[in-house]
């Protein structure tokens, strides 16, 4: 029997939720107290720790939504069609997460550069290990006739995209979300796509 949601837990975590993304806005993720937390939220320190069991596992808890709204993005968004990529349907994937990167743009901010960027950069290398080993393992992208491991490709990957992002929520870009979507396809698009044997299908 699915055991039934208790909706004053889910509203509870929602304050302290909002509570500490409204924080990350003003201080920097490290200097954050849980007392800031739970005067925010206008809740006693006793409710934060039935819930929570540090501020640790409170940064992996919006982490973890952070990155479930990537996988149902992924999930909506198929990308690759044997070794083809439409441009179009790369476009949409990628407008959706920099718009989903925008909605929560201070708390990236605070995950790019605080304590908890590690954190983040594991847990998108594990997404896209978890997405892509698959058809990474199918394109058996070579250099030299030296097989590429999937490793350094998903650390590249990360590391690209975490620069992209670092680089929008702290420039003056005013670039909004399909823009930037754009952007990434016009850089990387006929070099990096192609080097790994994607090929690319316009319209």
């Amino acid at each position: 029997m699915k055991k039934k949601i208790d909706l004053r837990v889910l509203r509870t975590k929602k304050m302290i939720v909002e509570s500490y993304v409204a924080l990350c806005q003003v201080k920097d993720e490290d200097h954050i107290t849980i007392q800031d937390i739970t005067d925010r939220a206008m809740i006693n320190r006793g409710t934060f720790y039935a819930h929570f069991k540090d501020k640790q596992e409170l940064s992996e808890y919006i982490l973890d939504i952070i990155v479930k709204g990537f996988v149902d993005i992924l999930d909506t968004e198929p990308l690759l069609n044997g070794n083809t990529v439409k441009i179009k349907n790369l476009e949409e994937l990628l407008t959706k997460i920099f718009q989903e990167i925008y909605e929560n743009k201070h708390f990236f901010l605070s995950y790019t550069e605080s304590n908890s960027a590690y954190l983040f950069r594991k847990q998108m290398m594990t997404l896209l290990e978890q997405r892509y080993t698959v058809i990474f393992n199918k394109l058996k992208i070579t250099e030299n006739d030296i097989e590429v491991p999937i490793s350094f490709i998903i650390e590249y990957m990360t590391s690209i995209f975490l620069g992209v992002v670092h680089w929008w929520i702290t420039s003056d870009s005013q670039f909004p979300p399909d823009h930037m979507a754009r952007l990434v396809i016009k850089l990387v698009g006929n070099g990096h796509l192609t080097v790994m044997g994607v090929t690319i299908e316009q319209g």
